[in-house]
């Protein structure tokens, strides 16, 4: 199978809808960082059968097969292409893990193949791709879920109801908060592709580059060809649970601010970033604004991710209203304190399970039952690439949602599109 018209064809002869007592058989896509993850989930949820791996790295594929065996007794089918993969048309769904420049491509190639498909935030790497996902998503009937795991814990979705009922009064700020201690990447010299790891697969759309250390296993994300630096890496969090609370969609104007501080190295996004963002207009406007800061910094309102030391991580939202505000502490906890005392009101701490709630709409064939189907996904990844565009101009831009670009700005939609490199093109349904 060498395109994606090849994977189309198989749709057709694909394996029927899972039904609700079926066992639903799952390969995933990607297998360190979060894909370690998504095997833990799959691995340790009743009546989910994972079948099959896939990685162009032969090292990384080897420890996670020998993983799956162990929790399930089973070995896993290893895939290194992905296109390989998606001949198996007993498999019901794919869960993509792989770096973000191939996150659309990689879902699209999936749904072309009759499967459903969990997909890493971001969904898309730019515009033109948050656009073609839900496009491709609506075209083939499938249940895509974004991995925004915030939008299925409980606590999280009391908050929300919360400021909906208005216990906050009218909120119209939100911020989203993104300090995490990343050092200095240094520099890597060009060098021989490791034996094993397929390189141009994992190039995909990306140009074709010379290989380094620091442009492969995680630092992949501090690089504009395959990632979108923190605000699409660990920031994406928070701001889709800003828009999620505020009850918004896209923006009308964003400014950011910014660069790279205190480190000489390969790294090309900003280390540490202002952005500020306006929904709508008049009396009913609202506003998020997001920081991103990655050395030694203060806490605020009392969020501290994973820990209370003062190294830990400072990960998570507020949410300002007439009445008072509500904190966010990471995924799982929020706060809240009512009134010009700031009176310490309702509070929770609770979990969820992301992955089993798209196994729940997968059944149930039902895409009202996701808590981030991709078109909520797909929003929150604009306000991503807005943002950067914004930085990368040194200017504001402002967005028509409707029209799909920034008006007259040529530079800025420019950029809401990239080059890709064939045979790894991104196809086009709005």
């Amino acid at each position: 199978m060498n395109s994606t018209a090849a994977l189309g064809a198989t749709a057709l002869s694909a394996s029927a809808a899972t039904s609700a007592n079926d066992t639903v058989r799952l390969a995933v896509v990607g297998l360190r960082g979060r894909g370690k993850s998504h095997m833990q989930a799959w691995t340790s949820l009743k009546n989910v059968d994972l079948v099959a791996l896939c990685d162009i790295d032969d090292s990384v594929l080897a420890t996670a097969s020998k993983f799956v065996e162990d929790k399930r007794g089973k070995a896993p089918t290893g895939y290194k292409d992905i296109r390989k993969l998606l001949e198996d048309k007993s498999i019901d769904a794919i869960s993509i893990a792989s770096p973000n420049h191939q996150h659309t491509l990689q879902t699209i190639w999936g749904m072309q193949a009759g499967k459903d498909v969990y997909v890493e935030k971001p969904c898309s790497h730019n515009m033109f791709e948050a656009k073609q996902i839900v496009a491709a998503t609506r075209k083939y009937s499938k249940i895509v879920q974004q991995g925004s795991q915030s939008r299925s814990n409980d606590a999280l979705i009391e908050a929300v109801k919360h400021m909906k009922d208005g216990l906050i009064g009218d909120v119209y700020h939100a911020r989203a908060l993104c300090y995490k201690w990343r050092n200095t990447i240094g520099k890597a010299s060009e060098e021989a592709v490791p034996a094993g790891v397929d390189y141009d697969q994992w190039l995909g759309p990306a140009p074709k580059r010379a290989y380094t250390k620091n442009r492969f296993h995680y630092n992949w994300h501090w690089h504009w060809d395959y990632g979108n630096g923190d605000l699409g890496n660990q920031c994406i969090h928070e701001i889709d649970i800003a828009r999620w609370g505020l009850g918004v969609k896209y923006p009308t104007k964003v400014s950011a601010i910014g660069g790279k501080f205190m480190f000489d190295d390969d790294q090309e996004t900003p280390n540490t970033l202002a952005v500020a963002l306006e929904f709508g207009d008049g009396p009913t406007k609202k506003m998020m604004t997001i920081e991103v800061r990655h050395w030694m910094t203060n806490h605020e309102a009392d969020i501290h991710l994973f820990d209370q030391s003062k190294k830990s991580n400072t990960v998570g939202n507020l949410f300002y209203g007439s009445k008072g505000y509500l904190a966010i502490d990471g995924y799982t906890k929020y706060y809240t304190y009512l009134g010009e005392n700031a009176e310490p009101g309702p509070g929770r701490t609770a979990d969820g399970d992301h992955f089993a709630n798209f196994i729940t709409a997968v059944r149930s064939r039902s895409r009202g039952e996701l808590t981030a189907e991709i078109e909520e996904g797909a929003i929150s990844t604009t306000l991503v690439h807005l943002a950067n565009i914004s930085y990368r101009l040194g200017r504001s831009v402002h967005f028509d949602a409707e029209k799909w670009n920034c008006g007259t700005d040529k530079e800025a939609n420019a950029m809401f599109h990239r080059e890709y490199r064939k045979p790894y093109v991104v196809p086009t349904f709005a």
